[in-house]
C-alpha cells in the first residue's frame, strides 16, 4: 500500500495547475510569459492577483492532500512524510511536463499544513513579512523554508518531522538558485 500511496501523491503533486488553468482561464501558457515558472509567483505577476490566488490554492492542495490520504490509508508518519515529500517533487518534476515544474512552495506548505499546523502559521507570517517589506518573493520562500526546521525542533516536533523540514528547506533553496544569483546582482523581480 505505500508504494501506491507515493505514487498516487507524486502524481497529485504532477498536476500543472498553472498551465492548466492559466490555459484555461486566462487563456495563457504560463512556460511562455514572465519567468516560465508554472507556480502561483509568475501567475500573479502575468495573470494578476485572482490567478496567483488560484494557481497557490490549488498547489496548496496538492500537498495537504497528499498527506492527508497517506494519514487515512496508512496512519503512519513516515509514510505521510513521504508522500509530501512526493508531492512536491511532482510539483517541481511533473510527469506532465517532461520532469519541468514549479519551485515546490506552495505544495511543500500544504504538506506543512498537514503535518505542523502550528508550524505553518508562523512561517506564513514569516513569509508574508519578507515580501511586505522587501518586494521579494523568492526571499520570503527561502528564509520561510529555513525556518521550518528550526521551529520544530524549537515546538519539539518529532524528530522525522524535523528532518522533513531539513529536506524541505533544502531543496527550494536550490530550486531558488537563479533567485539567489539575481538577489544578489540586484535583478530578481519585485512583486
Amino acid at each position: 500500500m505505500a508504494i501506491e500511496i507515493l505514487i498516487l501523491s507524486y502524481l497529485l503533486g504532477s498536476i500543472p495547475n498553472g498551465l492548466i488553468f492559466g490555459k484555461l482561464i486566462w487563456k495563457k501558457d504560463l512556460r511562455k510569459i514572465g519567468s516560465g515558472n508554472i507556480g502561483a509567483t509568475n501567475a500573479w505577476r502575468n495573470l494578476g492577483k485572482p490567478a496567483g490566488l488560484l494557481i497557490f490554492a490549488l498547489d496548496f492542495f496538492k500537498g495537504a492532500l497528499s498527506v492527508l490520504l497517506a494519514e487515512k490509508l496508512s496512519g503512519e508518519p513516515v509514510i505521510m512524510i513521504f508522500a509530501g515529500l512526493c508531492a512536491i517533487l511532482g510539483h517541481s518534476f511533473s510527469l506532465f511536463l517532461k520532469f519541468h515544474g514549479g519551485k515546490g512552495v506552495a505544495t511543500g506548505l500544504g504538506v506543512i499544513a498537514m503535518l505542523m499546523p502550528k508550524i505553518t502559521a508562523i512561517v506564513f507570517i514569516i513569509w508574508l513579512a519578507i515580501v511586505f517589506v522587501t518586494r521579494y518573493v523568492s526571499l520570503g520562500s527561502i528564509v520561510a523554508s529555513v525556518c521550518v526546521p528550526l521551529l520544530a525542533i524549537f515546538f519539539g516536533e518529532p524528530t522525522e518531522f524535523i528532518l522533513f523540514g531539513a529536506v524541505a528547506a533544502v531543496f527550494i533553496t536550490l530550486r531558488h538558485k537563479e533567485n539567489i544569483s539575481r538577489l544578489a546582482n540586484g535583478t530578481e523581480n519585485k512583486v
